[in-house]
């Protein structure tokens, strides 16, 4: 079989992969839950065989200590947060006519004030009134709003799974049962299917995706369980009203790159802005924690428990953000990051063959070899 019909046979797979998890879509969260706490787990679960515990006996021991974990942490943080939410759905339209009010008159103040040479010589004598600026705002909060409502029916038709507790609760810990128990037997049936003359190949391939996702699923969970209690905590001791219910939100997001950080902050100042207006010093307090807290993940925890591992530009991480939370909704954004690092490695592999290969040089492969620049060759 040539090369050429090898690659349109495995691409003709892949698109089939595609199409069937799209078509799926609603369904794989707590299947695609399941697998990676299974593949989180499974070095834990290796350690404790060495140490003398069967495989069915260390399954049920993680899992055990896993939900009770589990139970323990719902138990001390629902109750909070449920308080602050229902709080703040009470007090949520009284807290957007305030801010909107408060955007319009500071906000009209500050146009007139340091604009209005420029707007006069558009024909605007009287400078923009309240009532303009008033009409501007509205137009773009309900632009804002639209946009708002249709990413969240996005995110509802694909992860409508979420949403089931009872799917998540009863399927994730079945699943993450049998990928644990049978996590090795799995490994070994899909590397004996391997065609022989692509194996080490393959393997390596295995390899370099499982450095990768390793990294960033084991990092970015403590990073973002550090990111939680710190927001949390923090916007809690400065007064901030809702504050451990913003920072805990906003310490889950940041799964999503740029998303957590982003959200903490415009929320976390516009209820500090609504709350304490004129006085900007729980502005300033609010700031100086989501910004300490960015400095630390960016400097101290991220270089040291996630590093390098996932390789990625920022650019073609927000296109895989976008790409697939589009395909797959909520599902999509927690997955995105970690398939966007395996297609890096098999683009970087594809392209270490195509700079040895004739295709490239029109010269036999053995003339070639050292030819590859020193950032993408590697030995096999």
């Amino acid at each position: 079989m040539t090369l050429q019909r090898q690659v349109l046979i495995w691409f003709a797979f892949l698109a089939l992969l595609i199409y069937a998890l799209v078509m799926l879509s609603s369904v794989l969260l707590p299947f695609a839950a399941g697998l990676t706490l299974g593949y989180l787990l499974d070095p834990l679960a290796e350690r404790l065989e060495r140490l003398g515990l069967g495989r069915l006996g260390a399954t049920l021991l993680l899992l055990a200590l896993f939900v009770l974990l589990l139970v323990l942490i719902v138990l001390m943080l629902v109750p909070i947060l449920a308080h602050q939410f229902a709080s703040l759905i009470e007090n949520l339209p009284g807290f957007a006519v305030k801010l909107q009010q408060l955007v319009t008159e500071q906000g009209t103040r500050l146009v007139n004030g340091y604009g209005g040479e420029t707007l006069r010589k558009f024909g605007l004598s009287g400078g923009l009134s309240p009532s303009d600026f008033q009409n501007s705002i509205g137009s773009v909060v309900g632009q804002g709003s639209n946009y708002l409502v249709g990413v969240l029916k996005s995110l509802w038709s694909g992860g409508t799974a979420l949403l089931s507790l009872l799917s998540l609760m009863i399927v994730t810990p079945v699943v993450a049962f049998y990928i644990l128990l049978d996590w090795k037997s799995m490994i070994a049936a899909i590397d004996g299917w391997v065609p022989l003359a692509h194996r080490e190949d393959v393997r390596q391939i295995a390899r370099d995706i499982d450095a990768a996702f390793a990294g960033f699923a084991r990092g970015q969970s403590i990073v973002c369980i550090f990111l939680g209690l710190w927001y949390g905590i923090g916007l809690t001791l400065v007064g901030l009203n809702f504050g451990f219910l913003i920072g805990i939100t906003g310490g889950f997001l940041s799964f999503i790159p740029y998303v957590g950080s982003l959200a903490v902050l415009l929320f976390a100042v516009a209820v500090a802005l609504v709350q304490s207006w004129p006085d900007w010093t729980l502005v300033a307090l609010t700031v100086g924690v989501v910004t300490t807290g960015q400095f630390l993940e960016g400097n101290i925890l991220s270089p040291n428990l996630v590093g390098a591992s996932v390789g990625l530009h920022p650019v073609w991480v927000m296109f895989a953000l976008l790409a697939f939370g589009a395909l797959f909704g909520f599902t999509g954004l927690i997955i995105a990051v970690p398939l966007a690092a395996a297609a890096g490695v098999l683009a970087r592999f594809a392209l270490r063959k195509y700079l040895v290969s004739p295709l490239y040089t029109g010269e036999p492969d053995e003339t070639i070899a050292g030819r590859i620049p020193k950032a993408l060759r590697r030995e096999a």
